[in-house]
């Protein structure tokens, strides 16, 4: 990633909202609740130790590519229109390389939706359960869905969707 793309992931971090759970009504999912909320402060520095000691790995990009940031947007409005819409930014995800910044909006305790946006303009979308209710379901992209229409009309005029041309290439 280059420096340039390094600032404005940075400075975009600090002025984002950051994103919050939905209080869960089964006792079960409460503990976790409460759990992640004290564990979450230190979980970049655990994740990021983990990828070094090769515990887990995460090297791709995920799946479900819908489109890149329309030429007369940027990734700043982007981001701008998908927290007026209620994203926020959740350091428990996974940072791909080249990642600018990534996005959840939280449906439920279970299930969240997640936007990143990538320094080459790519945007990456997915509809999955939150690291918070299912954490080894979530690490292996179990239940994992595209819901490409409802992201496309969520991002409107702010991409260029792609085609399945795009697909092809992309293999």
């Amino acid at each position: 990633m280059t420096a340039e793309y390094k600032t404005i992931r940075n400075s975009l971090k600090k002025k984002l909202p950051h994103s919050r759970m939905v209080y869960p009504e089964r006792t079960t999912h409460r503990l976790k609740y409460h759990f992640w909320r004290i564990y979450t402060p230190a979980h970049p520095y655990v994740r990021d130790l983990a990828l070094a000691l090769r515990l887990v790995k995460h090297d791709h990009r995920v799946d479900f590519l819908i489109g890149t940031v329309a030429g007369h947007s940027s990734t700043e409005e982007l981001v701008s229109h998908l927290v007026s819409k209620g994203f926020g930014y959740h350091k428990v995800a996974w940072e791909d390389d080249g990642e600018i910044v990534g996005l959840r909006h939280v449906e439920n305790f279970l299930h969240q939706y997640h936007i990143r946006i990538y320094e080459d303009g790519e945007v990456r979308a997915h509809y999955e359960f939150t690291p918070e209710a299912y954490p080894l379901l979530h690490l292996n992209a179990v239940g994992l869905e595209e819901r490409r229409e409802e992201f496309l009309a969520l991002l409107t005029d702010h991409i260029i969707p792609h085609t399945p041309d795009d697909l092809v290439q992309e293999k």
